[in-house]
């Protein structure tokens, strides 16, 4: 059954990644669900470690990309390279073209390299020259961002980070993780063996996905779905404070992110259907990123986070 080899994969993940139990969730549910996550959080927290212990469990290529402003497209996707003893051109793949693809701190890449990285994200493919190349057909891109230095970065445009799956906010763990991240690390710079890593095939990958998009999801969720997307579109119509919040409402792509993550976090769950909480547990990291905040709210202060909030509020599951 693939629901316990990813609960062992979930498991082990946190025994590897400690006090970062949402970040494991997510990567897992962004796995699940064919989808890209993209995490911000202040340096330090594992971040890294997470997408390199998933892809030690995974059958698959991992590659880390470490963006600089100096970055080149060609430097992402590959280029044609010349080839004098047959005089012809070969095209010479970069490290997009891995399974798993670590984009660190990806808004301090310049525009150009961006919109490749969005071609990728979008279409699993990339265009270098007058070709167009296939990606994998297992592709996963976690990229990350600092929130504290924006020093020379470029803001992801919004039609990029529509692209993501997901959006999570990673924050500090506890003192008592803390501690358990102290004597983890002291154990592996010891040589101390940890516990052993399951092992999951691309197939078991795709058939859970196809599980996943077979799990039964109500009409009535179906439609509280909808209402979550319109009263973004339509704040007016439920409140007069989410309409002065929202500039501009979610596309429908969120539309098919929250029905997409809702049931994977059912099905990870170890349920057969979708349930209102699953759509409450999803709307945050599938909805922050999507939201444009009128001028008043960011002059405010006002998070996306509690927009949501107030939008769980407005918007009834029944």
């Amino acid at each position: 059954m693939q629901l316990s080899t990813f609960q062992s994969l979930q498991t082990y993940l946190n025994q590897q990644v400690i006090g970062q139990q949402a970040l494991v969730e997510q990567l897992l549910i962004a796995l699940l669900a064919d989808g890209h996550i993209l995490v911000e959080g202040p340096p330090g927290l594992a971040k890294t470690r997470a997408v390199k212990c998933l892809a030690e469990c995974i059958e698959g290529e991992f590659h880390r990309i470490q963006f600089t402003p100096d970055l080149l497209p060609a430097d992402l996707t590959g280029t044609d390279i010349f080839r004098p003893e047959t005089g012809e051109f070969i095209f010479q793949a970069g490290p997009i073209f891995h399974s798993l693809v670590l984009a660190d701190e990806i808004n301090r890449a310049p525009a150009k390299v961006q919109a490749a990285m969005l071609e990728a994200m979008a279409e699993k493919q990339i265009t270098a020259g007058r070709k167009t190349y296939r990606l994998p057909e297992l592709f996963l891109v976690m990229a990350t961002q600092n929130p504290i230095e924006q020093e020379g970065t470029y803001p992801l445009p919004e039609a990029q980070l529509d692209r993501f799956l997901i959006h999570l906010d990673v924050d500090y763990p506890d003192a008592e993780h803390e501690l358990a991240i102290l004597r983890l690390n002291r154990g592996e710079a010891l040589g101390q063996t940890s516990a052993r890593a399951p092992m999951i095939t691309q197939a078991e990958i795709f058939q859970a996905r196809q599980e996943v998009l077979n799990i039964h999801m109500a009409e009535s969720i179906e439609h509280y779905l909808i209402r979550l997307v319109m009263a973004t579109r339509q704040p007016k119509e439920y409140d007069q404070q989410l309409a002065q919040w929202i500039e501009l409402g979610v596309s429908p792509r969120a539309t098919i992110a929250l029905d997409r993550c809702a049931r994977a976090h059912a099905w990870l769950n170890g349920r057969d259907f979708v349930s209102p909480e699953d759509v409450q547990a999803m709307v945050f990291p599938v909805l922050r990123h999507r939201l444009l905040l009128s001028y008043q709210a960011q002059a405010e202060g006002i998070h996306p986070n509690q927009v949501i909030a107030h939008l769980l509020s407005l918007v009834g599951s029944a």
